[in-house]
């Protein structure tokens, strides 16, 4: 009987959390090239640290474990700045993205993982490459701006202030949310 009862389960939504930094350094953030072998957005630029949560953990443990992984530095959460949060949608995989900034760290950076990324750049903040992850870009556009949330590559639409362009050096307004 107990079998009967749970037989016909409604599919259940998996949403995956990744947690992302963007070290500053005055005026310069650093980026991660993507190798050219990665699964997604390869050869293309993205935050200086990006991971998936493991179960179990909490974004600031994530964060601070991926910034030794992928960059060798030493992060303090007392030194995490939360930026911004970014519900995607591309590609049909529901991800919901943390980003921060943190501008006090120990160590050098280094890419400690050359099997999965090209290689690691410091950019000018109000100036970041063209050929940066989109959901990326938005994210440092938006932190920027202060602006806490957005939504990318979703069919809602969500109203956020207009933000500066990057590239343009004007303003502009956000771009939209749906693909």
């Amino acid at each position: 009987m107990a079998e009967q009862m749970f037989e016909k389960k409604a599919p259940v939504a998996s949403t995956r959390v990744a947690v992302h930094v963007f070290l500053l350094r005055e005026d310069r953030v650093l980026l991660t090239r993507r190798g050219p072998g990665a699964a997604y957005a390869a050869g293309s630029w993205h935050a200086g640290v990006a991971g998936k949560v493991d179960p179990g953990e909490d974004v600031v443990s994530a964060t601070v474990r991926e910034s030794g992984e992928e960059l060798g530095v030493g992060v303090d959460p007392v030194d995490l700045e939360f930026a911004h949060v970014l519900h995607s949608g591309e590609g049909g995989q529901d991800w919901v993205n943390f980003f921060f900034s943190c501008r006090n760290w120990s160590g050098t950076p280094v890419n400690n993982e050359p099997h999965k990324h090209a290689e690691i750049g410091w950019w000018p903040v109000g100036r970041p490459p063209r050929d940066m992850v989109g959901y990326c870009a938005r994210a440092l556009e938006h932190t920027l701006a202060g602006v806490p949330f957005s939504l990318y590559g979703t069919a809602a639409a969500f109203p956020v202030p207009a933000v500066p362009d990057a590239h343009a050096g004007g303003r502009r307004p956000p771009a939209p949310s749906g693909r």
